[in-house]
C-alpha cells in the first residue's frame, strides 16, 4: 500500500447552519443512525449520538467517523451540514429522494448518489432503493432512502481489511460501491429467469402474459437508469486518480468495479430488447390466434349458412304441394274442377311440376 493523502484538518461551518437559525439544531437521535469511529483502519468507538460523534472526532483528529443514516430528518441533516460544511445544494438532494445517480465535488467533500436493487423471490420483482454518499476528509455519511442496500456486509469487510480501511473515506467508498455493484448480480439473475418464464409463457398461450412483460420492462427501465450513469460516474472517478492522489491499490479496486458495473448495464440493456422482442413475438401469436379464431368463426357461419339455404329450399319444395293440397281441400260446391274426373291426376302432376322446378331451381343456385 502506498502512503495515503494528508487530509485537510478539520473544519466547521462559521455562519448558521441550513435553516436560518442562528444555533445548531438538536435534532432527536433516530434508531436507524449508526455511528462509527476508525483509527489506522481499526474500529475504535460506536458513538450512540451524533453528538458523541463529533465529539470524540474532535479529540482525535486523526480518526476517520462514519455515519449511516436510514430516512433521516431535515433536523438531523442539518445538525450533520452544519457540523461537516455539507453543501447545501447536496443536503438538498440528500433530503429527498428520487435522485439520478451522479457524482459531484464540493471542495473537499464528494457526494454520490446511488441507486441500489433487490430481487424479490416471492412476487417476482425488483425493489429499489436510493444512497447518497458524502465523502470527506475525515468523514464518510451514507443517507439512506429504502431497505437496499444493506450496508453492514460492506462494513464487515472493510473492518475485517485493516490496511484498506486505513486508506480512508475513499476506501470506505470503493466497498460501497462494491455492495451497489454486487447486488446488482442476484437481480440479474432473477430477471433472467423471469424472461425464461416469459418466453415459455408466450408460446404457451397464457393470456396474462402481456401484463408482466409490461411490468418487467418497467422495472428495467428502473434498472437502466440506476446502472447506466453509474458507468460514467465511475470513469469520472476513475479520470481524477491522478488529481486527487488516490491510491493505487484502491485505483485497482475502483477499476474492477467499473468493469462490473459496464457489464451489468450492458446485461440490463439486453434485457429490455429482449422484452421488446418477446412483446413484438407475443403480439403477431395473439394476432394469428385472433385471425385464427375468427376464421374459424367465419367457416362455422359459412357453414350454418349453408345449412339455412338446404333448410329453405327443402320447406319451399314442400310448401308448394302443401298450398295445392290446401286450395283443392277448402270443399266449396263452386269450385272448379271439383267435380272434374281427371282433377285429382291434375292436381298431382301440377305438384310433382311446381316441386320439380323449385328444385332445379335450387340446385343451380347451389342451395341443394
Amino acid at each position: 500500500m502506498s502512503d495515503r493523502r494528508p487530509r485537510a484538518a478539520w473544519r466547521r461551518r462559521p455562519g448558521p447552519p441550513p435553516g436560518g437559525s442562528s444555533e445548531q439544531p438538536s435534532p432527536a437521535e433516530p434508531s436507524a443512525v449508526q455511528s462509527t469511529l476508525y483509527r489506522d483502519g481499526r474500529r475504535v468507538s460506536s458513538p450512540t449520538t451524533l453528538a458523541d460523534t463529533f465529539r470524540q472526532l474532535r479529540e482525535h483528529p486523526d480518526g476517520m467517523a462514519w455515519i449511516d443514516l436510514q430516512y433521516p430528518t431535515v433536523e438531523e441533516l442539518h445538525y450533520l451540514a452544519a457540523e461537516f460544511d455539507l453543501h447545501e445544494l447536496a443536503v438538498e438532494d440528500a433530503m429527498e429522494a428520487h435522485q439520478r445517480p451522479k457524482l459531484e465535488r464540493y471542495g473537499d467533500t464528494l457526494f454520490v448518489v446511488l441507486r441500489a436493487a433487490r430481487y424479490l423471490d416471492a412476487p417476482e420483482e425488483v425493489d429499489f432503493g436510493e444512497l447518497h454518499v458524502f465523502v470527506g476528509p475525515d468523514f464518510l455519511i451514507t443517507v439512506r432512502h429504502g431497505d437496499a442496500p444493506d450496508l453492514s456486509a460492506a462494513r464487515l469487510r472493510m473492518e475485517g481489511n485493516p490496511d484498506l480501511l486505513a486508506l480512508g473515506p475513499e476506501a470506505v467508498l470503493y466497498a460501497i460501491l462494491d455492495a451497489v455493484v454486487d447486488g446488482y448480480a442476484p437481480v440479474v439473475a432473477g430477471v433472467q429467469n423471469d424472461i425464461d418464464e416469459i418466453e415459455t409463457e408466450v408460446f404457451g398461450g397464457d393470456p396474462a402474459v402481456s401484463r408482466r412483460i409490461y411490468e418487467l420492462s418497467r422495472e428495467m427501465v428502473e434498472f437502466q437508469r440506476a446502472t447506466r450513469p453509474l458507468v460514467g460516474m465511475l470513469h469520472a472517478l476513475i479520470a481524477g486518480f491522478a488529481k486527487y492522489g488516490t491510491d493505487e491499490e484502491l485505483q485497482r479496486y475502483l477499476r474492477d468495479v467499473a468493469d462490473h458495473v459496464t457489464h451489468t448495464s450492458e446485461r440490463v440493456d439486453g434485457f429490455r430488447q429482449a422484452l421488446a422482442d418477446i412483446l413484438t413475438v407475443n403480439t403477431t401469436l395473439v394476432t394469428q390466434q385472433q385471425n385464427a379464431e375468427m376464421r374459424a368463426l367465419a367457416e362455422a357461419g359459412f357453414e350454418q349458412n349453408e345449412e339455412i339455404k338446404k333448410i329453405s329450399s327443402w320447406a319451399a319444395i314442400l310448401f308448394a304441394p302443401t298450398l295445392v293440397g290446401t286450395i283443392y281441400g277448402m270443399n266449396f260446391d263452386n269450385m272448379p274442377e271439383l267435380h272434374w274426373a281427371g282433377g285429382y291426376p291434375f292436381a298431382v302432376v301440377l305438384m310433382a311440376v311446381v316441386c320439380t322446378s323449385l328444385y332445379v331451381v335450387f340446385k343451380r343456385k347451389d342451395w341443394l
